[in-house]
């Protein structure tokens, strides 16, 4: 069955989320742009573009509402949505900071609505297939994570307003390190220490360009990331050491190369390992499966993958990592 939709934020994020919703309806979009809403809307028969956020969540016939703005307006817009009874997909990080997520959390229980997190990476093929592997429960327990992601920028991304720390709310620890930090944490549980380094080497901008973490679990498993505006190449490497297994998923298709995960698991006699690799050369569907999977939890036929209390324990992993590197970007 399918639902009808909004979305607020109609950027390159917004896009692609309109994109991706397949059989479902899109009836309107807002954006301070009124253009950019003129354009998601033209290639959606009867969706009607505004310059109003309220007048979609308003809507009676609106379903859910895509949130997909900037990240200082993220948490507000979402929780307007939700005091209006509609379920929400609020693009990551979901706020600024842990503090403005915490109303929307009891704000969504009251009001029986669901709110989703746009943490996509969890529905690229190749973290299913692992989650799939593992969940044989014949490759013993997780031990560590290590990872790497970033790209580059582009000319002029100092000016953009992800480097304005009062509009972002942080640099890259924020933006693709939370994503690594989600994907970290959905295989190895929750953080209970974290330690961290942050610097800005390249950019003129206010926000770190390189984060370093080092999280760890309550049992001493580990998580070691960098997420880096100074990759000169994009990439993304995320490998998941079990006791008699590895996984290794480069890649996440586009500029990012090929998405592939390798698969290398342990003899009894050691030595080198049995390895199986797979390509996943399709388009990146993961916003298309992450949809489905906010559809169907709306319809009662799932549960959420990526809920505000996973939102919720990402940003309290990155506000303890901004205060003890000693960046208040909200002083």
């Amino acid at each position: 069955m399918s639902l009808a939709f909004g979305i607020v934020g109609c950027g390159l994020i917004g896009l692609k989320r309109a994109r991706a919703l397949g059989e479902h309806k899109l009836l309107m979009c807002a954006d301070v742009d009124l253009e950019r809403a003129r354009h998601i809307s033209a290639q959606h028969a009867g969706c009607v573009p505004t310059l109003d956020f309220r007048e979609v969540i308003q809507n009676p016939e609106i379903q859910a509402v895509i949130v997909a703005t900037p990240n200082d307006a993220l948490a507000a817009v979402t929780l307007e949505a939700v005091k209006a009874g509609k379920h929400v997909l609020v693009e990551k990080p979901g706020a600024r900071r842990a503090i403005e997520l915490e109303p929307i959390e009891m704000e969504a229980r009251t009001r029986g609505v669901l709110v989703k997190v746009g943490f996509n990476h969890r529905f690229h093929p190749s973290f299913q297939r692992v989650k799939q592997l593992m969940a044989t429960n014949e490759l013993g327990p997780v031990l560590y994570v290590r990872a790497r992601y970033g790209h580059g920028g582009r000319l002029g991304y100092e000016k953009e307003w992800r480097a304005d720390p009062k509009v972002a709310g942080g640099g890259e620890l924020l933006d693709q390190g939370s994503h690594l930090i989600d994907l970290a944490r959905w295989f190895l549980g929750d953080f209970v220490r974290v330690q961290g380094q942050m610097a800005t080497y390249f950019w003129r901008m206010a926000v770190e360009d390189n984060a370093f973490a080092l999280l760890t679990t309550s049992s001493g498993t580990t998580a070691f990331l960098h997420a880096s505006w100074t990759e000169w190449k994009n990439l993304f490497s995320f490998e998941i050491f079990c006791q008699s297994a590895k996984f290794q998923v480069d890649g996440l298709g586009g500029s990012y190369g090929p998405e592939r995960l390798t698969f290398y698991r342990m003899l009894p006699v050691m030595g080198p390992p049995q390895t199986t690799m797979w390509e996943f050369p399709a388009e990146d569907g993961s916003w298309t499966e992450e949809i489905q999977n906010f559809a169907s939890a709306i319809q009662g036929r799932t549960t959420l993958c990526g809920d505000l209390t996973d939102a919720l324990a990402v940003l309290r992993v990155v506000n303890k990592l901004y205060k003890q590197a000693g960046y208040d970007y909200h002083a």
